[in-house]
């Protein structure tokens, strides 16, 4: 039996937590649907583990659906980027649902909680699946999946903002923009190739060569991942959807949908337009390249002014994001180690983040920067966690931020391309002044009144902690991530088969 389930591990982490979320909403009974969709995180989460060690060497598992092999069939295909993905999903899914116990009741109406949790395994199974499967088609599918359950997910917090409503409904008109580019593009590829199977797709555009159709197809693709990942200027939807969204939600997309969407972006362009492909080198250096350089500084420029500590979050997001894709764009080696690193510790980092933001929400009822006066005295711990957090944003040494942005130094000057290399350490500086805003209110400025001030229990405290914990241990020893980035790196320019300086 266990070697029937371990044969079957690609299958059931899909199938598990979509099958779990509608129990959640058929039960309804609050506590019983926390405990299971956490339930449900854990077990999803040792799942990954589980695929992570299985192809740890550079292995691949093919796992065929139905029995149908591929192109035909859909094809369930993991190696050791998509493992690694997988088990930074699954891994904050179960760092968020215990926090969101007390997160949810004090943030959404009693009655919405089964449903609540119904669209959190429902986005959860979205995700992973985007992430496992090896089918073009399947990924515009479970990318609806997840997309459809996290508009429902922002709009839960209309009871505590009524804009969470028009946050949600401005994520689904792009969303739906995006969506609806990515499938066309995949169209237009469908078009020229016959086949969805993505290993199929890319043997048969390297075999048919450049043509209109195809740089349609990329570019259309792009737009519509780009739309998805936040990319500059594409990005208006984030600010506001991250934040009038509950605090858990916030602190569960922040660290895994735009994470995914970046996935999917190196999926597409180095596993299936990974061949010597002119039009796509140019597009990354000279469309990318500059659009990541201008989110890192516009972004953070905007971070510095927010008045709102989740908004100001939200924008440094657009930025660490812009990190990534200046990864990406250098087409090296060393570049795309420093965006799989960067992929995994911002996923850390600004989720912890997150969960301070919402543990000051449950204290005071408010995040508000001029609210949080003088309660690095009165929450240490709390306080403690976002000091921790904003060091990582910034990259100081000993933080996981540091070790993804030296990886992104290094590429910069292995091309000789120094001033990008200044670059990056000017765009932390700005990382530092909006991080500094809300030190000084916090432990500098006389503290405010607050008198229904409400305790934050261990439940948010440990999970908050144990993500920034995590965060400042893979600063400190990064060899896991290191070594799993660097791998995953090198599979994707193998399956490119480009010689990459």
């Amino acid at each position: 039996m266990i070697a029937a389930l371990l044969s079957n591990l690609p299958a059931l982490q899909i199938v598990v937590p979509l099958m779990a979320a509608p129990i959640c909403a058929m039960v309804a009974r609050p506590r019983f649907a926390w405990a299971w969709a956490t339930a449900i995180s854990f077990i999803a989460f040792a799942m990954s583990v589980a695929l992570f060690w299985q192809v740890r060497d550079g292995s691949v598992i093919s796992y065929e659906m139905g029995g149908w092999a591929p192109p035909i069939g859909i094809e369930y295909r993991i190696d050791i980027l998509n493992a690694f993905v997988l088990m930074i999903i699954s891994g904050i899914a179960a760092l968020v649902l215990p926090y969101a116990r007390h997160s949810v009741e004090a943030e959404i109406p009693q009655s919405q909680h089964a449903f609540f949790y119904t669209a959190l395994l429902l986005c959860l199974t979205g995700l992973l699946g985007v992430t496992i499967t090896g089918d073009a088609f399947n990924v515009f599918v479970f990318l609806e999946i997840s997309s459809l359950s996290t508009y429902a997910l922002v709009a839960t917090g209309a009871a505590r903002d009524k804009r969470a409503l028009t946050a949600a409904f401005n994520y689904l008109v792009m969303g739906t923009v995006g969506a609806t580019f990515f499938v066309i593009g995949l169209g237009l590829i469908y078009m020229i190739t016959g086949t969805l199977n993505m290993a199929d797709l890319a043997a048969k555009i390297a075999a048919n060569g450049d043509s209109r159709t195809l740089r349609m197809g990329f570019s259309f693709i792009l737009v519509g991942i780009g739309l998805k990942l936040a990319m500059f200027p594409l990005h208006l939807w984030l600010p506001n959807a991250y934040s009038y969204a509950p605090s858990a939600v916030t602190a569960f997309l922040a660290s895994t949908a735009t994470k995914v969407a970046i996935y999917v972006l190196l999926r597409f362009m180095f596993s299936i337009f990974g061949f010597d492909y002119a039009f796509q080198a140019a597009t990354l250096q000279f469309v990318l390249l500059p659009l990541a350089l201008i989110a890192m500084f516009a972004a953070s420029i905007v971070a510095i002014f927010q008045e709102d500590l989740k908004r100001m979050l939200a924008y440094s997001s657009i930025a660490q994001v812009g990190y990534m894709l200046l990864g990406m764009s250098f087409l090296t080696q060393t570049g795309l180690t420093a965006t799989i690193m960067h992929l995994f510790n911002h996923a850390l980092t600004k989720g912890g983040l997150f969960m301070a933001a919402g543990c000051f929400i449950y204290a005071i009822g408010s995040a508000r920067i001029d609210d949080l006066r003088g309660l690095g005295r009165i929450m240490p711990w709390t306080s403690a966690a976002f000091v921790t957090g904003g060091l990582g944003l910034i990259g100081v040494p000993l933080t996981a931020g540091f070790i993804s942005k030296w990886y992104l130094m290094q590429a910069a000057f292995a091309l000789g391309w120094w001033p990008v290399a200044i670059l990056v350490v000017l765009s932390s500086l700005l990382a530092v002044v909006y991080v500094w805003r809300v030190v000084e209110v916090l432990y500098l400025r006389d503290t405010r009144e607050i008198p229904d001030r409400k305790p934050v229990p261990l439940a948010m405290l440990a999970p908050m902690w144990i993500m920034l914990g995590l965060s400042v241990f893979f600063g400190i020893d990064a060899d896991l991530t290191i070594s799993s980035a660097s791998r995953a790196a090198n599979a994707l320019i193998g399956a490119s088969n480009i010689f990459w300086q």
